[in-house]
């Protein structure tokens, strides 16, 4: 393990554990376009990332237990990688408009529909802010796993990362 990384081995990880493993981008990266987040700080054996990327632009290398590095001059943010995660710890980040757009794996259902009112929610699955689901795709390629498009506030794009889990009717 990486000493002195900060790097955890259970739940969620906090801002600050994203910043001392250099996972968090920062406002300006988010203000410049799409940004791809990876919140990976877990030195397990998997890189579904790396080889979901068309560019290279993810790296985990050797060891496998090595956490993604991102390419940052590489990177389209085509959002392939997103449902490639098994830990769905990536997502897409821009907050170049008027409000934040999020682009995240979901894996529950019922599945948000376009134009729904969700509750935008932090790392730890805690209401965040109100947000509207743009889009849900949901490709063979995914199996499975749809990738949700959803507006928010832009002052709370370092805190969002999903929606809360909608009930079932």
């Amino acid at each position: 393990m990486n000493e002195g990384c900060g790097l955890k081995t259970t739940g969620a990880p906090s801002i600050s554990e994203l910043e001392a493993a250099g996972m968090l981008p920062g406002p300006e990266l988010f203000a410049a376009g799409p940004c791809l987040c990876i919140e990976c700080i877990e030195e397990i054996p998997c890189n579904p990332c790396e080889t979901a990327c068309p560019r290279g632009a993810i790296v985990v290398g050797t060891p496998i237990t090595s956490l993604p590095a991102i390419d940052r001059a590489l990177c389209t943010a085509c959002g392939l990688c997103i449902a490639a995660c098994p830990g769905l710890a990536i997502m897409i980040k821009d907050g170049s408009g008027d409000e934040a757009v999020i682009r995240f794996p979901y894996e529950y259902l019922p599945l948000p529909e376009a134009g729904q009112a969700v509750t935008m929610c932090d790392r730890q699955g805690e209401p965040v802010c109100e947000g509207i689901i743009k889009r849900v795709d949901r490709p063979a390629r995914n199996d499975r796993t749809a990738v949700v498009t959803a507006v928010f506030d832009k002052s709370r794009i370092a805190d969002v990362v999903s929606m809360i889990r909608l009930s079932r009717a």
